[in-house]
């Protein structure tokens, strides 16, 4: 079982970029997924949120109106869009599943990802 984070990088701020979290090992179709993110010296904050068909999403008020999450289950792997970047919006990603949890967003999720590192500089 594996998530498999990618598309982090270093741009400007303004600049937009895509991370994928590709699954594999699981049935990505039964899990709610979300993304993460960690700034130095800061808490985990779950910045978007999806559920296992798509029909619901969550975002965080620091990212709502510039990013977008999405999932395509026949590929096993879901989407953050990220757009008009912020050097506060600086950190590690990361993509996590999250199975039988009643709540929404989900309060807790069973499977990590390894991090992808989000850097905008000024």
């Amino acid at each position: 079982v594996q998530l498999q984070a990618s598309g982090g990088g270093l741009v400007q701020t303004g600049a937009s970029l895509r991370l994928s979290c590709a699954a594999s090992g699981l049935t990505f179709s039964n899990y709610d997924m979300g993304w993460f993110r960690q700034a130095p010296g800061k808490e985990r904050e779950l910045v978007a949120a999806i559920r296992w068909g798509g029909s619901s999403t969550y975002y965080s008020d620091s990212v709502k109106g510039r990013f977008t999450i999405s999932r395509d289950n026949a590929k096993n792997t879901m989407y953050l869009q990220m757009n008009v970047l912020k050097p506060e919006d600086t950190a590690v990603c990361r993509c996590a599943a999250s199975y039988l949890d009643y709540t929404w967003p989900p309060s807790s999720y069973n499977i990590w990802g390894q991090g992808t590192q989000v850097t905008v500089s000024s």
